[in-house]
């Protein structure tokens, strides 16, 4: 009945389609596996895509040539630029969705992918000879063969969903949980731990009062997250916000005895900065008052997702504490909020192409990893997806430096350190922030995928437009030189000094007061020379300006690091003869075996010492 695919994906969550869009774009046959093919690209918690450091993610994976930027563009309700009172460096691009437009678009977007089939089944194991992974089984029992395997099952290994003492199996609500796979890989091996998430109820917007809430709207200025030309909203939808109060926190407190969390009837560790509620309330006993984002799931629904009230307290607790929330008094609820408990595989059993160590050809990328957010899983569907395809074709993985994409950071990180509780990114995270910024996502990463046959010609030569282009306006703004009759009037309006003398428009630039858009707009000389470039490229050549000593820091900085990140390390060394290193170190790269020292500087509990006694060794 099935013919052989060069890659199998299981599970069409967003690591999943991300997968596959890569896989296929470079000329893989894939197979994309899901238990329902109603919820492929499921927004399974909040209706929203980006936000600090994920907006960052979503920009880059759209510049690599994937498609959560896109879907997210075309199916947004608001858009809004967050921490535009501090540095570019900061700025994040976040969307609030239509859910149930997000899920069709993508499916189309699959359709409409040469390269992708489809099959609804479950899978509950693997095949696997001479130690590479070789297909599927699903619950049918079908075996489909491939050359690889990318697994992205989300929360549904063994998942059982938590309300108060209720507890029954399930990978999201109103779906069962995928059975076989985790025993199977534990029985090859792998190690294994749980992991918690949660999400809130959701309720009837016609049933809230929003003249008790404070209004979020979008920005004016739709930025986007697709670098391609994607058509904007001409109309937003706004948010609200509001508050928790003491009566919340005490109604909330009676259902703590029957909470599956403090009961010990979760054992997974939860996400440290997306917590419940009752844990919120629990582990912030000294504050009054938690907020509360009330956010509408589309264009044509009326169903509120209750942002910031994540909770697993039993359904009754869940209302009367919500009817308490100003706005919500006579609140109708939906559904309740639960709690989700499922395997996932500690992320230090992977390589940096996210291919395992211990099966040759098999892929780990999304909430399988310790990962938390869409964001976070969709760039890992991709990464995972481009290095199955260059896998079985014999070709060297792709791996994203530190210093390239966050989603370097990302994958660096789970590998090297692992983690323990799911990983969410942050800026703080990336210690080369000031180069991985959300507008120059494409100028890193766009040439490099279409390199290896994944981005398209006419994203690469948009690029080139722009690097030109902003190279063009840089120069000017370098070389041309302002009368103080032309300025003075803006700048006093600004309240920045007025120029004594003829003043090169590099260091008016770099004034904090002063953009360049703003600047065309007062000083119509300016605007004469400046008005024939797009605002992207002037905002490019702004930042570039205005911060080009702390970015020439940053690439001084990975020069020095790239002196190590470069050299190489065979795997089959053996770190135990060198009595040197510590007897943690010898323990931990004897088990990691990294490619290079740059990657081993960053594993727990090898020291700079450490490193030091292998740059010897190696002759550095």
């Amino acid at each position: 009945m099935f013919q052989s695919y060069d890659v199998i994906v299981v599970g069409a969550g967003h690591a999943g389609c991300e997968a596959a869009v890569a896989a296929a774009k470079m000329g893989s046959k894939v197979l994309l596996a899901t238990m329902n093919m109603q919820t492929i690209a499921q927004m399974s918690c909040n209706p929203a895509m980006g936000g600090v450091a994920k907006g960052q993610i979503v920009r880059e994976i759209d510049a690599m040539g994937g498609y959560s930027g896109i879907v997210s563009d075309k199916t947004m309700i608001q858009f809004r630029m967050l921490n535009l009172s501090k540095g570019p460096a900061m700025w994040s691009p976040r969307v609030q969705s239509d859910r149930m437009q997000f899920h069709l678009v993508w499916r189309e977007m699959l359709e409409n992918t040469p390269n992708i089939d489809f099959w609804q089944d479950m899978v509950s194991e693997l095949l696997v000879e001479n130690g590479a992974v070789c297909g599927i089984k699903t619950g049918m029992g079908m075996e489909i063969r491939s050359k690889a395997v990318v697994l992205t099952n989300g929360t549904f290994l063994n998942g059982i969903i938590h309300i108060g003492e209720k507890q029954f199996g399930g990978g999201r609500a109103g779906e069962k949980a995928s059975l076989g796979i985790t025993e199977q890989l534990v029985s090859l091996g792998f190690e294994s731990g749980r992991m918690k998430t949660g999400t809130p109820p959701r309720v009837d917007g016609r049933s809230l009062d929003y003249s008790k809430m404070e209004v979020q709207n979008g920005d004016e200025d739709i930025v986007g997250f697709s670098y391609k030309n994607i058509e904007k909203p001409k109309e937003q939808r706004c948010c609200w916000i509001t508050y928790t109060n003491d009566k919340v926190h005490e109604l909330l407190k009676t259902g703590f005895e029957k909470s599956p969390m403090f009961q010990g009837r979760i054992q997974g560790l939860g996400p440290r900065y997306c917590p419940s509620i009752e844990d919120k309330i629990n582990r912030f006993a000294d504050k009054d008052r938690h907020q509360i984002f009330v956010e509408p799931e589309g264009w044509n629904t009326v169903e509120i997702y209750v942002n910031g009230f994540s909770t697993s307290l039993p359904e009754d607790v869940q209302y009367k504490a919500l009817t308490q929330i100003p706005g919500f008094e006579k609140v109708k609820m939906f559904r309740p909020g639960y709690a989700i408990e499922y395997d996932y595989f500690p992320p230090t059993q992977l390589s940096l192409s996210l291919e395992t160590k211990l099966i040759k050809n098999l892929f780990f990328a999304g909430q399988i990893n310790g990962t938390t957010g869409y964001e976070e899983a969709a760039s890992q569907g991709m990464m995972a997806g481009i290095n199955a395809h260059r896998a079985i074709n014999d070709l060297d993985p792709l791996i994203l430096k530190r210093s390239e994409a966050y989603i370097g950071v990302l994958i660096d990180d789970l590998v090297n350190k692992g983690t323990e509780e799911p990983y969410r990114m942050f800026t703080s995270r990336a210690e080369y922030r000031i180069l991985l910024r959300q507008d120059n996502a494409d100028l890193r990463l766009t040439e490099l995928s279409h390199k290896i046959g994944f981005a398209e010609q006419e994203r690469v030569e948009r690029v080139r437009e722009k690097k030109a282009k902003t190279e063009e306006i840089i120069q000017f703004i370098k070389e041309y030189s302002v009368e103080p009759s032309d300025i003075d009037a803006y700048l006093e309006s600004k309240g920045t000094t007025a120029m004594m003398h003829k003043m090169k428009l590099e260091k008016i630039i770099t004034r904090p007061q002063i953009g360049i858009l703003d600047l065309m707009e007062h000083v119509p000389v300016i605007r004469e020379h400046l008005s024939k470039y797009e605002k992207e490229f002037l905002e490019q050549a702004e930042i570039s300006v205005k911060y080009d000593g702390y970015i020439n820091k940053e690439y001084e900085q990975v020069q020095k690091m790239d002196k190590i990140e470069n050299v190489k390390l065979k795997p089959e060394f053996d770190y135990m003869s060198l009595p040197s290193l510590s007897m943690e170190a010898r323990q931990k790269l004897t088990k990691m075996k990294p490619q290079t020292l740059g990657q081993a500087s960053r594993i727990s509990g090898v020291s700079p010492s450490d490193i030091s006694v292998l740059m010897v060794y190696l002759g550095r």
